[in-house]
């Protein structure tokens, strides 16, 4: 489970792209473990579990700090100890998060479009800003000005969004089919940015197809019980926080309308791969922590 890539803008003076973040670490970590604890994680923990990544404390002070300036979490103390819970936008946001992040199955031609179809007037601006950079985030696809479209399975995820930050007023939401004209194959090319898609998918391949075959050696060479898990610990972190902004990218676009060979599907088949094979050790390291 995990928070959704709503909270992964970057922030000012981040690097807006290459390497994740420790705010993009730490988002990851409260997505995963933070639940069984009401939302709620120690400094400490954080800071400690962290170090496993090779981020150094105040970088997790400072992260941590640009969560609640968002909104995300709030200081909390519990049995004299300080930490972070996560706010109600930060659990609304990961409930949605684990849904699309998780989807294992992609649309079908026959499921139909979702259409947002809005007009903000031009003295409200900034909700016209909001509205085109929140549906983007989502996975919409540009159709024309003010007409944005999506795979019809995130009307859920869609209408909840508009209704959260006051937008419904401006947006109609339609369930909608192709029937003219040309391919639809083509018109998924205009209205997402499929090439850039594939650089990022081929990434995502590149820097974590390794992870498999090192398993194997470890398992191979009958690792101690403790090593393994904090090793798993730190690929599941590192494989998640790479992989969970691509869902909101391309949001389970019909695999008959991608080109051949996609390699988003590879990249999916690895990622679920790695999840099954490292979330169970993930989750005892973090379960020794005091």
């Amino acid at each position: 489970m995990t928070i959704a890539a709503e909270a992964d803008e970057p922030a000012r003076g981040e690097p807006a792209a290459g390497s994740a973040q420790p705010r993009q670490f730490i988002v990851t970590v409260y997505g995963l473990y933070s639940r069984t604890e009401g939302g709620w994680l120690s400094v400490a923990t954080l800071i400690e579990l962290l170090a496993d990544l090779g981020i150094e404390a105040p970088a997790v002070r400072s992260s941590i700090s640009r969560l609640k300036r968002r909104g995300l979490l709030r200081a909390e103390r519990r049995n004299g100890s300080a930490g972070y819970a996560l706010s109600d936008e930060g659990l609304s946001v990961l409930r949605e998060g684990d849904h699309r992040i998780f989807r294992r199955d992609r649309a079908t031609p026959a499921d139909g479009w979702l259409l947002a179809v809005f007009s903000v007037p031009e003295s409200e601006r900034s909700k016209r800003h909001l509205m085109r950079s929140r549906l983007t985030r989502l996975g919409f696809g540009t159709a024309s000005a003010g007409v944005y479209i999506a795979p019809a399975h995130l009307y859920d995820a869609t209408a909840e969004m508009l209704r959260r930050l006051e937008l419904d007023g401006y947006a109609d939401l339609f369930h909608a089919d192709h029937l003219a004209f040309g391919p639809l194959e083509e018109k998924v090319r205009e209205w997402w940015d499929l090439d850039q898609l594939e650089l990022l998918y081929g990434e995502f391949v590149r820097k974590h197809e390794g992870v498999p075959d090192r398993l194997q050696a470890d398992d191979d060479s009958n690792g101690g019980t403790g090593t393994a898990e904090r090793d798993a610990f730190v690929d599941y972190v590192r494989v998640l926080t790479d992989w969970r902004q691509l869902p909101y990218l391309d949001p389970g676009l019909p695999a008959e309308l991608l080109p051949d060979d996609w390699v988003g599907i590879r990249a999916a088949e690895l990622f679920f791969t790695l999840q099954s094979r490292l979330e169970n050790g993930a989750r005892a390291y973090v379960a020794r922590r005091p």
